[in-house]
């Protein structure tokens, strides 16, 4: 009897003890994790995300900007960036953000730095880059009152990149002139016997056919002398009539197969590859040159300046801003964000953004290695323009600009129609302005 009670109390015992025990282990459990919780809630409340927009479109830029960012959130991991790259629908989507007062805390200004999204930057004149910006930049990002408007990450000479390999087997030379750099097209058209597209645009983006409209209006209407309609387009008067060269000569090279046969179709990422192969000759901007030598290591493309429309006048590079970083006035990360810019206006990070996009830096602290600056060198005493509707259309002119180019080329409009359209379209406009 003895024997047994002994051995229930010992069981008894037990019990409590592992019980006990049991209960001792859950508590410490859960005493190291809402330590933990609290460890996690602190570090989400020191951690900040600011939201980033910007226009870059290509792939090559848009990795270039990612790795900026990433090397940014390895340095302040307490920072996050939440990047957007709309592509086209970018200034649809700023132009809603700027009408509800709810900008991105870091944004690209496109080439409207003051213009259009200047009540809504910060002043970034107290940073340090400031002192670095290029000369050429300072009447674009600075106004007389010494406010600087956004960061330029690099800066713009565009007009016609052409693949080098397929000019030096036909023996063409860059065009200097409209009837020049036709002859060149057709020229590529017979000696391809049809296999290379002479002027190649990605279509399915109206912003293609917005590009070659607004950098051959400036050799049109802007810098012959007796061709320069700056004023009327200013003061409103302009007869659109005068545009008709554009959309008429362009449909013409449609109508003669000297533009790809999928214009209306065709994807800005296809470019890389179908330069690569040879099977273009021409496309207007800069092609950015990384994505191209990693497809095709011996494929060289080369630059030139819109050729010339009317006789006795000289090529044009069209330019300026490029791809930029403003700050938000109204921020809620306004340090944070200011952090940003000063990471990317290192010297190392300017050179790497500037090769990664193959274009000049915006500031003057790096000699980055710019794939194509012998030909900015070759053609340095070509004067820079600055993009034509930035200057001389209404704010919201791109759009139509680009869509009346897939109408035009779908038989949806004539050439008369294009100007037509881009008449109303800039009335309506101005207009618009002048009521707000």
């Amino acid at each position: 009897m003895k024997a047994l009670l002994k051995t229930t109390l010992f069981i008894v015992f037990m019990t409590i003890l592992l019980i006990g025990c049991s209960s001792g282990d859950n508590s410490s459990e859960e005493a190291n994790g809402n330590n933990q919780d609290e460890g996690n809630n602190e570090s989400a409340k020191d951690s900040e995300t600011l939201s980033l927009f910007s226009t870059v479109t290509n792939e090559a830029d848009q990795q270039a900007l990612e790795g900026a960012i990433n090397q940014f959130e390895e340095e302040n991991p307490n920072i996050n960036i939440d990047f957007n790259f709309p592509g086209d629908g970018y200034e649809s989507m700023l132009r809603v953000k700027m009408a509800a007062n709810d900008m991105p805390d870091l944004f690209d200004t496109h080439g409207w730095a003051k213009n259009r999204y200047g009540e809504y930057t910060m002043d970034l004149s107290d940073m340090d880059w400031v002192d670095d910006l290029d000369p050429a930049l300072e009447q674009i990002f600075m106004d007389e009152e010494g406010k600087v408007y956004a960061y330029p990450i690099n800066q713009a000479k565009d007009g016609l990149t052409y693949n080098k390999n397929v000019l030096d087997e036909y023996g063409i030379e860059p065009p200097k002139t409209f009837d020049e750099f036709t002859q060149a097209l057709e020229t590529v058209k017979e000696e391809s016997g049809g296999d290379v597209t002479p002027f190649w645009f990605a279509g399915n983006d109206a912003g293609s056919f917005g590009q070659y409209f607004d950098q051959f209006a400036t050799p049109l209407l802007i810098t012959h002398s007796d061709h320069d309609y700056s004023e009327s387009l200013l003061d409103g008067s302009f007869d659109w009539s005068n545009y008709t060269f554009l959309p008429e000569k362009l449909k013409e090279m449609q109508e003669n197969d000297l533009l790809n046969v999928d214009v209306l179709t065709a994807q800005s990422h296809q470019q890389a590859q179908l330069l690569a192969q040879g099977k273009i000759a021409f496309v207007m901007a800069t092609v950015p040159i990384n994505s191209v030598k990693e497809l095709n290591p011996d494929t060289e493309l080369g630059v030139m300046p819109v050729p010339a429309i009317h006789q006795g006048d000289n090529p044009s590079w069209i330019g300026g801003e490029r791809h930029s970083m403003a700050v938000w006035k109204d921020t809620e990360h306004p340090e944070e964000a200011k952090k940003f810019i000063e990471f990317i206006s290192q010297p190392d990070i300017v050179k790497e953004l500037a090769e990664g996009t193959s274009l000049p830096a915006g500031l003057t602290n790096a000699d980055p290695d710019i794939y194509y600056a012998d030909y900015y060198e070759e053609f340095a005493d070509v004067k820079v323009e600055p993009y034509f509707d930035r200057v001389y259309l209404p704010s919201g002119m791109w759009n139509p600009m680009g869509t009346t180019g897939q109408e035009l080329l779908s038989g949806a409009m004539t050439p008369e129609q294009v100007s037509d359209k881009m008449g109303k379209e800039y009335t309506r406009l101005l207009e618009q302005e002048e009521e707000e």
